[in-house]
């Protein structure tokens, strides 16, 4: 894959900023930060009249409504997929609560479409319940749909059997309702079936603890909090956050994903958990690097990667996310955090003042997303472009390497192709 970088003409750039920043104090090193010689300009070329260096915590203190639908409203294919699940349940009088759960439910309220449907049982396992679909479909001579069963890997944050059957060419995960306790110095949880109600406090955030409920065409808000931090745009956990962060730690990123995407606002006690040391030395040890990169390159992928990685040094997670080797040459700065994001918010800035042109290559949308999620980690890390590490073979190999392939576990030709961006950049 091939990606080329459209540069404006020498005195061109002009950058403007997606949002005004609501608090104009600029971070620590703005005061002794020195630009770079001006050159032919690129999608590199970060001036220092772009740094904003406002944190995105200060920027996003100020709460804002959100507008919520009062209920929600089924498409035809959403209606016809639902009335085959409770034909079932009716026909062979299962008694089932057939639940709707988590981001579907958030989805519809904010008014976005979503195929991502999670049903969960209250009386039965999903696999059970999929067959009693599929002996139902057979009962009106249709043929039977083949049943997936995504066995329990806690390592990929799946701690209870997982059925997926496709339905009217969606494919719907089944699993039947959960609480969960988590034991010290593990986020594998002891899973046991629950009741709505605790399935509902032991999710992430209030915004994904709320239920659809198919049999009664009703929103059902369990921890009572869920619809009004919603409509506030807040992002808060349903039990303590410095719990709730000890229990899985990577709930931690997860919060900043879905704060940054819908632009809204972390709570004071979530913040406050999040920036806790046992937090940060959790998330450092108990998380896979595979988990950590899985999530921030969805943030880099998202609406407002820049959001994201703001509130990454803003937490003090920046040097526990993208953790880097011993021995650097020359040595990592204390504010090496605000320079790298001060770095990707000026790319972004300068992509989106030219209207996006700098991700060229191809009309196909799946690789112009892939060149700008790839240009993005490139602007983030070009403050430590010529940084070096000694490899167990005694090789310098450069530090942003070893950022995208050891500590966020990417594709080799994720990083090969990030250094390569750094170093075009250099040469022009």
């Amino acid at each position: 894959m091939s990606i080329r970088l459209l540069l404006p003409p020498r005195g061109s750039l002009l950058l403007s900023p997606l949002r005004r920043r609501r608090t104009p104090t600029p971070p620590p090193f703005r005061t002794t930060y020195t630009a770079v010689p001006p050159r032919t300009s690129s999608f590199f070329d970060l001036p220092n009249r772009a740094f904003t260096g406002v944190s995105a915590m200060a920027a996003g203190a100020q709460q804002r409504a959100v507008e919520v639908r009062e209920s929600v409203e089924l498409t035809e294919k959403e209606e016809k997929i639902f009335g085959r699940l409770l034909d079932a349940v009716r026909h062979f009088s299962l008694g089932t609560q057939v639940r709707v759960a988590g981001g579907w439910v958030r989805d519809k309220l904010l008014g976005k479409d979503s195929t991502d449907i999670d049903i969960a049982l209250d009386n039965m396992t999903g696999q059970n319940f999929c067959e009693r679909v599929n002996e139902y479909s057979e009962f009106l001579g249709e043929e039977q749909k083949g049943i997936g069963v995504i066995q329990c890997n806690p390592d990929q944050s799946k701690h209870l059997e997982t059925a997926t059957m496709l339905i009217d060419d969606i494919w719907i995960d089944f699993v039947n309702l959960r609480s969960e306790k988590y034991a010290e110095n593990s986020r594998i949880p002891t899973v046991e079936i629950g009741t709505a109600k605790e399935d509902a406090f032991r999710r992430d955030l209030t915004i994904n603890s709320l239920f659809y409920n198919i049999n009664t065409k009703s929103v059902e808000d369990l921890t009572e909090r869920g619809l009004e931090d919603l409509k506030k745009g807040l992002i808060a956990t349903p039990l303590p956050a410095k719990s709730t962060f000890l229990d899985d730690p990577l709930r931690v990123l997860r919060a900043i994903r879905f704060a940054a995407r819908f632009s809204f606002t972390l709570t004071e006690d979530l913040k406050e958990a999040a920036s806790d040391e046992n937090v940060k030395s959790e998330l450092g040890s108990k998380i896979s690097r595979e988990r950590i990169g899985h999530e921030v390159d969805l943030m880099m992928s998202d609406k407002h990667p820049v959001d994201a990685m703001c509130y990454i040094r803003d937490l003090g997670l920046f040097y526990v996310v993208f953790a880097f080797p011993e021995k650097l040459d020359p040595p990592v700065l204390d504010k090496h955090d605000w320079l790298c994001v001060s770095h990707i918010e000026a790319a972004w800035n300068l992509a989106h003042s030219i209207g996006n042109s700098v991700f060229s290559g191809g009309s196909d949308p799946k690789s112009q997303d892939d060149q700008k999620r790839l240009s993005l980690y490139s602007a983030l890390f070009i403050p430590v472009r010529n940084m070096v590490y000694m490899d167990k073979k005694s090789k310098k190999v450069p530090v942003v390497n070893y950022i995208i392939r050891d500590s966020l576990k990417l594709k080799a030709s994720d990083a090969d192709t990030v250094h390569f961006l750094e170093q075009d950049s250099t040469q022009q």
